[in-house]
């Protein structure tokens, strides 16, 4: 045990019926950095609890009890990391968890069975899960909310099992079982009785899939508030359409000013988009580091952290830009002195396709067992495009193409040429030899493209491993069956030895 890379073997935390026998010795200056923040997030969540109707909604709602495992979270998403890489993961994801209890104690002060705040209901619009807040950031006076993020996504990331309970409760109702289990969850949710019915309004989107949309439907039933439905081209790529879809981000925009009586303030929406550009520039430049022999933000510290920037920050909240300028200086600072982000780089490698929610550590995995560094993933591969903060039309331009490339939108619809093509022009700028392919059982959007993907990464002399999952419902594709995949791969087609032999194989069903 020391402060070097790799010098403790992981596999051994996860023997016994213990979900951890000790926490991992990273040498003292990044052990002792690492229990402050692990006794911080403790704080995060004891002061959170201490509220009222906090109190009243981990009783209330089945869902928050997944949130006992946030510490645990950390644990796995920090795993074998020392000096900048284990401060970015502590910094930006100890922010989302901050920015998300922030959500929850909003929702629960609106909710009728708690805090039953009617006035500030009364300032509340409701977005569903695929839905970026951008909008939202020309109503300074009104609150942006999402409630199937806080009692579906998020709580299987941190529990595997986290919404088992309503997949189970939306099949017993009659939906076939090879649904996608993210809408199948939020409906169980529904027929569970456990959405806090809050919100003047909301305006959900066309997303990936038929199967989110038939979801979408039944939500804006259940929620009997007004319900605009936003709805982007499809061939976002197509320049013709471009005036439709700024159009139609107007159309929103409208329906808000018409429910609340709030109207669109565009000074306040010009500053938030200047803070958000900054926050855009701040990632382009993460990814010039990554194309070089030594990048630095990278797996879970890119991806967990930027999805909350992109989608749910918007530019409204200043802490999410003074973060960004934090990860900035660590990565410039690991590039600088060439810092490895583990022990050994065998493969640069980036990830298609959508992860699952109840192994988002997995990128961890690859990187401490086999030397796989997941340098970029295809749902931060999102819009770079500044949006103007002088001109309104081209505004509404720019904004519009934000919301035709949200996140998993952007490569499950516009075709072959986002979906497949773009694919080899980022592992060549990226200089990947590898890429990881999340296959997910429910999705079929992606999975007419199997036999071209596998074509031409044979013609490019690229690695394409892939990885089954259920996105949602590990019942179907465990952790560890994940695992046996890349494992499999790396023994026999690229004939190699694992450089933590311990993480090889390992038994994590029963943990969170």
């Amino acid at each position: 045990m020391s402060k070097e890379l790799g010098s403790e073997p992981l596999g051994q935390f996860y023997t016994g019926k213990k979900v951890r026998k000790r926490r991992e010795w990273r040498g003292f200056r990044d052990t002792w950095y690492d229990y402050t923040q692990w006794l911080k997030i403790w704080k995060t969540l004891i002061t959170f609890t201490m509220k009222k109707n906090n109190i009243k909604g981990f009783f209330r709602y089945r869902w928050m009890l997944n949130y006992l495992a946030v510490p645990d979270f950390f644990d796995r998403h920090t795993e074998g990391m020392r000096g900048v890489q284990l401060r970015m993961a502590h910094t930006g994801i100890g922010l989302i968890v901050t920015d998300m209890c922030d959500m929850i104690t909003k929702i629960f002060r609106a909710d009728p069975e708690i805090g039953n705040d009617k006035e500030f209901n009364s300032k509340i619009v409701l977005f569903d899960e695929n839905m970026m807040s951008t909008i939202m950031s020309g109503f300074p006076n009104l609150t942006w909310l999402s409630v199937e993020v806080p009692s579906v996504y998020t709580c299987s990331m941190m529990n595997q099992e986290g919404v088992s309970h309503y997949i189970d409760v939306c099949e017993l109702y009659g939906i076939p079982s090879d649904v996608c289990p993210m809408p199948a969850a939020e409906l169980g949710v529904a027929l569970d009785g456990d959405f806090p019915l809050i919100g003047k309004c909301a305006v959900q989107c066309n997303t990936t899939c038929d199967g989110s949309l038939m979801g979408n439907g039944f939500e804006a039933e259940h929620f009997k508030i007004p319900t605009f439905q936003l709805a982007v081209p499809i061939r976002h790529t197509q320049e013709s359409v471009q005036e439709y879809a700024a159009e139609e981000v107007q159309n929103a925009i409208h329906f808000i000013e018409e429910q609340t009586g709030e109207k669109f303030n565009w000074e306040y929406f010009f500053e938030c988009m200047k803070r958000f550009n900054k926050e855009t520039e701040h990632m382009l430049g993460w990814f010039d580091i990554s194309s070089t022999p030594y990048p630095q933000v990278i797996g879970d510290n890119l991806a967990l952290y930027r999805y909350g920037t992109y989608q749910a920050a918007g530019g409204r909240n200043q802490q999410f830009l003074d973060t960004d300028q934090m990860l900035t200086k660590w990565a410039e600072e690991g590039f600088k002195k060439k810092l490895p982000v583990v022990r050994e780089v065998r493969h640069r490698a980036i990830t298609w396709g959508v992860q699952a929610a109840y192994y988002t550590a997995f990128p961890i995995w690859m990187q401490n067992c086999w030397g796989i560094v997941p340098l970029v993933d295809m749902l931060s591969l999102v819009t770079t495009r500044m949006i103007d903060t002088q001109d309104k039309h081209q505004a509404m331009l720019d904004l519009a193409n934000l919301y035709e490339n949200m996140i998993m939108r952007n490569r499950s619809n516009g075709g072959y040429e986002v979906g497949v093509e773009a694919l080899w022009r980022y592992c060549e700028s990226f200089h990947a030899d590898m890429i990881i392919m999340y296959s997910h059982m429910g999705c079929k959007s992606m999975s007419g493209y199997h036999g071209l993907f596998e074509e031409e990464a044979r013609k490019r002399g690229i690695h394409l491993i892939w990885v089954s999952h259920s996105l949602m419902k590990p019942s179907d594709a465990s952790r560890r069956d994940m695992r046996m995949e890349v494992n499999r791969y790396m023994r026999t087609v690229c004939r190699e030895e694992p450089i933590d032999p311990t993480l090889e194989d390992f038994d994590d069903s029963k943990m969170w």
